[in-house]
Parts: C-alpha cells; structure tokens; sequence
C-alpha cells in the first residue's frame, strides 16, 4: 500500500467534483475520479495533472459501487478520504405538482447514494490512520438559511433538490456520532457556476470547492459532526 493519501471524489468528470480532483492531486495525494460514465470519467482524468485515476462508478447502483470498492481494495488497499460529491438538481417542478416519482430519482442520487457509497467504502475507510468523509450538500439543505427572509436562499420554493440535501445533512450528523475515529462532515459549496444551475451561478469552481478541500485535508482531531461553507459555520 502507498504511503500517499488516497481519496476518492465521486460526481468528478465535470464541476465542483472535478475541481476537487485537481486541487487534491496537487497537494500529491492519489485522487480516484469517480464517474458514473468510464469514457467521461477517463477524458477527465487524462486531463488533470497528478497521481489521478478514473473509477467508474454509479451511485444509484449497488453493484456499480461495489465493484468500485473491489477495485479500490485490489488497487490501493485503503482509502483515506471519501467526497460524497454525485448530485443532481432534478426536474424544476412547482411543489404543488411533485409527486413521489420525482423525489425519488433526486434521493437516490442524492442521498441515498452518499450511503450507499459510503457503506461499501467503510472497510477500506477503517484501514486509514486518519479516515475523513466529506458530503457536499448545499444552502438549500439549512432549514436555517432557507427560512431567513435575508437570503437568496429563502426565495427558492422547491421540494425535491432542498430536501434530499436536508436529509444528507442528518445522515451526516449521525454518521459523524457513530464513526468516532472518522472526521465526517458537511460542506457547502454555495452559489457556485456548475451544470447543476445552469452556470448561473456567482462563485468560481475554485471558491465551490473551498468547504470542500478544507474538509477533506482536516487533521485526525479537527472537527466533525460540521456543516461549513467557504465562510464558517452554516446553520442546520
């Protein structure tokens, strides 16, 4: 097994998942670019700088995300650092008109792929001396942010994307409370220029990932059990 830190950041072909990948491999660790489509994931990883390696895997698939786990353990024997990254916005569809259809395909990608990924990387995770687990989630998440009248946030009305974020962010706290030994916390991005929003939004990929690097380097007794943007604290 390496001595480098070996991190893998699924969601990673394009965006804030990407954007990690790179900032991460300069540090000189191993990063494993997580895609749900080989092809992508491979240009992508071509193409940044580093000790980068694709990994196919879709987290909406239980075999997918298992046999990136066996190939993760065959290849590099652990893992150091998982970014729950993959996510989706889903249909803009004004809630009085959502139906469960609709929330189920944004929960399965957004939170319950976190778990599911998370859970079949826990052994490998185990093996680390200082294992982090970093779920990227997002202001629409924080009943806190979305119910003050002040923010941006607040005047987004939407069932599906702000509550499979809120869910995560529970997941998260939990996870944080069983997992002592792990540092697992909660970044938020912000308002950051991604597909997700249609580039619509203020913030570089480099500002989106601030929470997100931050977390993934924290030291073995830093904090966890957090939820964090580039700024500081963000309210559950």
């Amino acid at each position: 097994m390496t001595d480098t830190t070996i991190a893998l950041v699924t969601g990673a072909n394009k965006g804030l998942g990407r954007e990690t990948v790179r900032r991460l491999a300069a540090l000189g660790w191993t990063v494993l670019l997580g895609s749900r489509d080989a092809e992508r994931g491979a240009e992508a990883a071509a193409e940044l700088e580093g000790d980068v390696h694709a990994v196919t895997i879709d987290v909406r698939d239980d075999e997918s995300v298992a046999s990136a786990a066996k190939e993760i353990e065959q290849r590099w024997g652990r893992l150091d650092v998982l970014v729950n990254n993959a996510g989706i916005a889903g249909e803009r569809v004004p809630p009085v008109d959502v139906t469960a259809d609709h929330m189920r395909l944004v929960f399965e990608t957004n939170t319950f792929g976190p778990v599911r990924v998370t859970h079949a990387m826990l052994p490998l995770l185990e093996r680390s001396t200082a294992p982090r687990i970093v779920m990227v989630s997002s202001g629409l998440g924080s009943i806190g942010v979305t119910s003050d009248p002040t923010t941006f946030a607040s005047t987004i009305v939407s069932l599906t994307y702000p509550s499979s974020k809120t869910a995560l962010n529970m997941i998260t706290s939990q996870y944080a409370k069983a997992l002592p030994r792990f540092r697992v916390n909660v970044a938020d991005p912000g308002y950051t220029a991604t597909d997700l929003n249609g580039n619509s939004g203020t913030q570089t990929v480099t500002e989106g990932t601030d929470a997100i690097v931050a977390l993934a380097t924290v030291a073995p007794d830093g904090p966890t059990g957090t939820f964090v943007d580039r700024a500081g604290t963000v309210p559950w």
